[in-house]
């Protein structure tokens, strides 16, 4: 029997890309042949993927970024990705073509609309990104990462959660370690952009909790590489043990050894907190679209598993006090952290992957 092929779409940031890793992961396990079809942005964080991914890169374009003349172009090169995307599907067709958002993941389902193949979606948010809201109606359903989500009416749909990588779900449950007067590790993560308002708001906190707290704090701190050098100095002036970085490779085992977790609630994130299961301080991003990630933190406040505090609430002496109370009271901690294992969906990917197996058969 030929091996099944999947056709994946997923643009250029890690809320789509790292769902997409997760079930290339698990149809690679089930025994598909899995394809990718991303831009050059979604290109950077393809660097983990499983070697037997097929990794292509589509001409894509969006409305939201350049002048004129640049969105003068934006036609002519999605129409240019649809129709080099139709080639390669009749060349060689999917069995399914699933969808995570970004306007890299136009052209495939564009075309796999055209070629009326099999095909869903998949939505990290708890509101449909911009190209999903496109295609919602255009597919066979809606896989959910965040429940509720918003949807138009009369579309199928399935709340899946949002699927973590392997690294994570090694980390799944990991037993959490309640603060107290030993070295304490403090995670703080601004989402694949970083943040600012993290860079410019938590040093001070920290700095502004107690002595006695703050001599035991360890903290690893993603910032954007524009603040790294004064977020660094901030914390060696104060005498904090910090290690600021762009990028942290290795996010589940530190998340892992963390007492608290400040972070952005976009969805891979509240995946991630939700599977190791810590407490955590969510700070929306204002400027998201639909004010997706107040959406997205609602399930971990809901659960009493988070503190949401928004970004116009945010100043140091907010933060310092949400963060002293958590890391004051093991008690509370220890519940915070088995609260959000409660609001997780370990088995998110299965699920997701059932979904595809299912849409496959039905073709």
């Amino acid at each position: 029997m030929a091996q099944k092929l999947l056709l994946m779409a997923a643009g250029g940031t890690g809320g789509h890309m790292f769902p997409a890793q997760s079930l290339a992961e698990t149809m690679l396990a089930r025994g598909w042949r899995v394809k990718l079809s991303t831009d050059a942005r979604g290109a950077r964080y393809t660097g983990a993927f499983p070697e037997a991914v097929e990794i292509s890169e589509v001409s894509s374009a969006t409305f939201a970024r350049g002048g004129l003349l640049a969105k003068a172009l934006v036609g002519p090169k999605i129409a240019g990705g649809v129709l080099s995307m139709m080639m390669q599907m009749r060349r060689e067709r999917p069995d399914a073509v699933i969808g995570f958002g970004g306007y890299p993941s136009i052209p495939a389902l564009g075309a796999a609309t055209l070629l009326k193949l099999p095909r869903m979606i998949h939505e990290q948010n708890g509101v449909l990104g911009r190209v999903n809201q496109i295609f919602a109606k255009r597919v066979a359903g809606v896989a959910c990462g965040t429940w509720p989500t918003a949807l138009p009416d009369g579309v199928p749909h399935e709340h899946v959660g949002n699927p973590v990588r392997s690294a994570v779900m090694e980390r799944a449950g990991a037993g959490y370690i309640p603060p107290g007067d030993y070295p304490m590790s403090l995670l703080v993560m601004g989402g694949s952009q970083g943040a600012r308002i993290l860079s410019d708001v938590v040093p001070g906190a920290v700095a502004a909790l107690p002595e006695a707290m703050r001599q035991h704090l360890r903290v690893s701190h993603q910032a954007r590489s524009e603040d790294l050098e004064r977020v660094s100095a901030f914390y060696a002036e104060h005498g904090i043990n910090a290690d600021v970085q762009t990028f942290f490779n290795d996010v589940p085992s530190r998340m892992s050894e963390a007492q608290l977790v400040i972070s952005r609630s976009g969805a891979s994130s509240v995946a991630d907190i939700s599977v190791i299961g810590r407490p955590s301080i969510l700070i929306p991003f204002a400027a998201a679209a639909g004010d997706h990630q107040t959406a997205n933190a609602r399930g971990l406040v809901d659960a009493n598993a988070a503190v949401m505090i928004p970004e116009s609430a945010l100043d140091v002496p907010a933060l310092a006090e949400h963060m002293g109370a958590i890391l004051s009271n093991p008690q509370a901690a220890t519940q915070m952290s088995a609260a959000a294992l409660s609001a997780g969906v370990p088995d998110a990917a299965e699920r997701l992957a059932a979904l595809v197996e299912q849409l496959a058969e039905e073709g």
